[in-house]
């Protein structure tokens, strides 16, 4: 099958790789009809090149037609339409049972002292093959996929592996008081998305970014904009903005991709270009982050205020302004989507003939597989307007 491999920092490959096998009997094999670029994706490209392997294959938001499943598959058939969140659970363990299926006790990678396996995302997260593939292994198939029915198009669904669990997450962390009004830093897919589930939630809501063609887009949904370039002071705007109060919540949708700290980001493309060995202990135990995005959302947010994290960080001694979040009450939730916790929540509102979240025209870019090179890079530079890209193996 044709797939999508990481073979080094910036240098993504379509290859021929084997075909995926049934290992367990509670596995499944689906033709993947399509798949996502995640910003997480932009992860791999470059700054956690130290845990990756050439020919990995990457991606993790697949959906597709069941072709096999294990001798001990009861819920799912051959023929059946699903989507895989990017997390694998098992939907038993005691985690599981508690909602946090990001946290599975059955697929944690204790070894790296991280959560449950991700698919298509490094050794940190178990080396599994991703879903910018013409076929994928899934597991645990009796909980795993979600079945979604027939007639609508891939894209009313395809969200639902990652984009959408992880915006409502976010959303539901944030917290929106009645009335209240909610900041989301980033207007990239994690960000358009929360603010579409807000909106229709009935919020008020401020998106801030500094690409023009995201901000016209969740502009035109309604809500307010900033553009973080035209202001000195981003906080005080959104204060400005809030009665003098601050938002009463926000979404830090951007994490370590942020801009603003040149220092950081040559000292982390420095790391990624040393030895695996060299660079892979400093990343565990002395990384760090651009925090731009982060110290906007402690700055920006009201005394008592939430800030929910959505962007990922992968700093092991990032520095927190301490005295700040401890004189502000600020309470701070973050975390991997828990992807099948929310799922049966969100169902409806694709079920809606309405599309009230307008996923058939959420992603901007759809190309064929053999486009995955140029994909990455145009999505790490922001060019043509891309805001998600969609792959169909």
């Amino acid at each position: 099958m044709k797939a999508v491999t990481w073979q080094g920092p910036k240098d993504i490959r379509v290859e021929e790789v084997p075909d995926p096998r049934i290992i367990d009997p509670t596995d499944a094999i689906i033709r993947v009809t399509t798949t996502g670029l995640c910003g997480s994706d932009l992860h791999l490209y470059e700054p956690l090149a130290p845990f990756m392997t050439p020919g990995d294959i990457i991606g993790h938001e697949p959906m597709g037609i069941v072709e096999e499943v294990g001798g001990e598959v009861s819920d799912l058939a051959v023929g059946d339409r699903v989507v895989v969140p990017f997390n694998i659970s098992c939907g038993s363990c005691w985690m599981c049972g508690q909602g946090l299926h990001s946290q599975c006790e059955t697929t944690q990678n204790r070894d790296q002292g991280t959560g449950a396996s991700l698919l298509g995302f490094s050794k940190l997260y178990g080396s599994v093959p991703g879903g910018q593939a013409e076929l994928l292994r899934v597991q645990f198939a009796d909980f795993l996929p979600v079945k979604v029915p027939e007639g609508p198009p891939d894209d009313r669904f395809v969200f639902l592996s990652d984009v959408l669990p992880t915006a409502w997450q976010g959303v539901r962390y944030a917290d929106v008081p009645k009335d209240g009004t909610l900041l989301v830093l980033g207007a990239g897919p994690i960000g358009d998305m929360a603010t579409r589930i807000a909106l229709n939630a009935g919020h008020r809501v401020i998106t801030a970014d500094w690409v023009p063609e995201r901000l016209a887009r969740v502009g035109a949904l309604g809500a307010d904009t900033i553009d973080i370039d035209a202001v000195d002071d981003l906080a005080a705007e959104v204060r400005d903005r809030t009665s003098g109060r601050g938002a009463d919540s926000v979404i830090d949708a951007v994490g370590m991709e942020a801009h603003g700290n040149p220092i950081a980001e040559k000292l982390i493309k420095t790391v990624g270009l040393l030895p695996d060995k060299v660079a892979e202990p400093l990343m565990r135990k002395a990384g760090f982050d651009r925090l731009a995005a982060l110290h906007s959302a402690l700055d920006a947010v009201r005394r008592g205020g939430t800030v929910s994290l959505l962007g990922v960080y992968g700093g092991a001694r990032d520095p927190m302004p301490m005295m700040q979040m401890f004189d502000k009450q600020i309470q701070l939730r973050m975390g991997q989507a828990n992807v099948r916790r929310w799922t049966d929540e969100i169902l409806p509102l694709l079920l809606d003939d309405e599309d009230p979240l307008g996923t058939e025209s959420f992603a901007t870019h759809r190309l064929p597989l053999s486009e995955a090179p140029h994909a990455y890079e145009m999505f790490k530079n922001k060019q043509d307007g891309v805001i998600k890209v969609v792959f169909t193996p």
